[in-house]
This record gives C-alpha cells, sequence and structure tokens, in this order.
C-alpha cells in the first residue's frame, strides 16, 4: 500500500516547506518510509551540481535517503517569480509528464510522498496548466498550510473552496504562526475550525529558526491522516 500527499498553501511564504518537512520526519516518526518532493520550484541557484533549489533540499534533507535531485525537483527554475513566468524566461514549458515520472520513481522507494507545490493553490504552471491539474493527474489529497497572520480568515476559507472546486479532496489543514505579533491568533483558530470543511492537524509555533525535527511532534494527527493505517512492519 502506497499513500502520499500534496502540501498546498494560503499564499507564497506560509511555510509550506517546514510544514512538510515537518511532516516527513513525524512519518518516519511513525514507522513509515517517507520521501518529500517539489516538482516545481523558481527562485533556484546554480551550484556544481546545477540549479538547486533551497526547499527541495530541504524536503530531500528530511526524507528517508536521498533519491536524485532531478526526481525530487523536475523543474528548477531560476528566476524567483511565478512559475510560469519563470519557465517562460528559462525557455521551458512545464509539462505534466515528467512530474508523474519522476512521482512514479519516488514512489517505488518510499510509503509515502509529501508533494510540496508551488505559491498559494492557484497558481498557473503554463499557459494551458494549473497546479490543480497536477493534483489531479497525482490523485493527491490536499492539506492546506494557513500561514497565521491578519487575513488569514479570508484566504483559508477561499483556498478551501477554490481546493473543492477544482475537484480535490481537502484532507486537513496545518496552521503556521508567522507572525509573532498577531492578535487574537486563538480565536482566529477557533474561527477557522469551525469554518473549514476539514480537520485542523496541527498548529506550528513561531520560531526564528525552525527545525522539522522539532516540530514534527505537533503533527501526529497529520500523519494519521496522510497515511492511516501503512506503518512499517
Amino acid at each position: 500500500m502506497h499513500r502520499s500527499v500534496f502540501i498546498t498553501g494560503t499564499d507564497t511564504g506560509v511555510g509550506k516547506s517546514i510544514a512538510a518537512a515537518s511532516l516527513l520526519r513525524a512519518l518516519q516518526a511513525q514507522g513509515v518510509r517517507a520521501l518529500g518532493m517539489k516538482p516545481v520550484a523558481s527562485g533556484c541557484t546554480m551550484s556544481a551540481q546545477g540549479l538547486r533549489n533551497e526547499d527541495a533540499e530541504l524536503l530531500r534533507t528530511h526524507g528517508s535517503g536521498a533519491p536524485d535531485y532531478a526526481l525530487v525537483n523536475p523543474f528548477a527554475l531560476p528566476e524567483p517569480i511565478a512559475p510560469h513566468l519563470a519557465a517562460a524566461q528559462a525557455g521551458v514549458e512545464i509539462r505534466l509528464d515528467p512530474i508523474v515520472a519522476a512521482f512514479a520513481a519516488l514512489s517505488t522507494m518510499s510509503q509515502c510522498l509529501v508533494v510540496e507545490g508551488v505559491g498559494g493553490w492557484a497558481v498557473p504552471l503554463s499557459a494551458t496548466l494549473m497546479q490543480a491539474d497536477l493534483v489531479r493527474a497525482l490523485k493527491l489529497p490536499v492539506i492546506l498550510v494557513v500561514g497565521m497572520r491578519l487575513g488569514c480568515l479570508n484566504h483559508a476559507l477561499l483556498s478551501a473552496r477554490a481546493i473543492e472546486a477544482d475537484g480535490c479532496e481537502l484532507i486537513g489543514w496545518i496552521a503556521n504562526t508567522i507572525d509573532p505579533a498577531m492578535l487574537c491568533v486563538e480565536e482566529n483558530l477557533a474561527t477557522l475550525r469551525a469554518c473549514l470543511p476539514a480537520p485542523c492537524l496541527g498548529v506550528l509555533p513561531f520560531v526564528r529558526t525552525p527545525d522539522p525535527r522539532a516540530l514534527a511532534t505537533l503533527l501526529i494527527e497529520a500523519t494519521q491522516a496522510t497515511c492511516p493505517n501503512l506503518r512499517s512492519p
């Protein structure tokens, strides 16, 4: 049995990568062989090994083993802009086939894949491809990372509606406290719990230098939603 999940966010910069890496650590603590994947990444830097993305490297570091970078991040784009624009500037077109092939290869190495999206939910990947098309092609349920800051209620509720309108399954959400000065955090969390059509799977505190190993203990519910009944013998 194999189970995987797609991690999206209420916006860019809400901590999808930290949430995804922490979930990878939490799954491994539960005895699940888990790998991370970042199919599309803009804002990559050139290294001796080629273009590399910080978020993709974070997922690669915190997964079970070290798969080839090209499998973790099939589309690595230099410019830190919207992916379809970054791809156009790089002279490439983001297509589903290479992503699906990399996903299949990683699936043979793990019991669970944590696939991190790019930006928020409604992000174009090309003139004819939306991020939702990728999620449907991989047949993945979705976890929404809610960046806890002013405006998060609107962003979270609109994202949840869009996910369901696109025919995808929202199985839960993770709150990430990205603004330490946010007012009425508990009241906002209570509103999100009451209004979102899926359960809260964890609340991550504000940490200036977050460590996925330490945050993993806060995502046990997320592991149960992601890989129910899936444990190594």
